[in-house]
């Protein structure tokens, strides 16, 4: 298996239909295989028929019914179950189009062991974000260039690419929210991309940085208030996890 996507979903009744259409359609253009892992995240509304009925449909859609834990439990619940040598992650609102997967599995091919789409630099472009949206994330990564990655200039796009034994390293050795960790109500957006790129770099991994046109989609999961002040929270937590050695490479 060339490329195994994971499309986390937590209630995308309204938006998974097409998203899986989409997403099948760009890769059926592409002459690899490949794989869609639907990480159904506990959703209560018709996530989780709908995925079914696309497994149903497609041999190569696999649905992943989880318990809630969030975002980062249901992204490492997919890479365990993945089987492509190259293991991405894409928002179920297509927000990075999935025309990317062609240029971040190109990259991971040419040796990159990590490609994460960016919304800022040459060749990037934010379309329909809200400005209050715009400020909080620029305000965030800020303080995550000041705390653990500096050059890395967005780090919360939600589209993220590793080869395999990468992917593998980084998920299990993640410690931010561990599976069964904590009760989770409603959606959890957290900073946990920051703590796979911090271990990434701290163990040499190579990333590359994939300028996106990314577009503002309605529904979004995000909460202004109470998610930028949970992945700040997350930011510090990360450097004093460093601090403790709980990142240290395993022998």
């Amino acid at each position: 298996m060339d490329l195994s996507i994971i499309i986390p979903a937590y209630n995308e009744e309204d938006r998974l239909p097409s998203t899986v259409r989409e997403s099948r359609a760009f890769l059926d253009s592409l002459e690899i295989e490949w794989e869609l892992l639907i990480a159904d995240d506990g959703s209560t509304d018709r996530t989780a028929d709908l995925a079914s009925e696309a497994e149903f449909e497609d041999a190569r859609v696999r649905h992943l019914r989880l318990p809630h834990g969030g975002k980062a439990q249901a992204v490492r619940a997919g890479v365990r179950a993945a089987n492509g040598r190259n293991i991405l992650f894409t928002d179920a609102d297509l927000a990075t189009p999935i025309i990317y997967v062609s240029d971040a599995f190109d990259l991971l091919e040419a040796g990159w062991d990590v490609v994460i789409g960016s919304r800022e630099g040459t060749g990037s472009e934010r379309q329909g974000e809200p400005l209050h949206r715009h400020w909080m994330g620029r305000l965030y990564n800020y303080v995550v260039q000041g705390v653990l990655l500096p050059g890395i200039k967005d780090t919360q796009c939600g589209f993220k690419g590793f080869r395999r034994p990468v992917a593998e390293d980084l998920f299990s050795s993640s410690v931010l929210y561990p599976d069964g960790g904590r009760e989770v109500k409603g959606p959890l957006v957290t900073g946990f991309d920051v703590e796979l790129l911090f271990i990434a770099r701290k163990r040499g991994y190579s990333i590359s940085e994939l300028p996106v046109v990314w577009k503002h989609v309605a529904g979004s999961k995000v909460r202004p208030g109470i998610d930028g002040l949970l992945m700040l929270k997350d930011v510090f937590q990360v450097r004093w996890n460093d601090i403790r050695g709980r990142y240290a490479s395993r022998s």
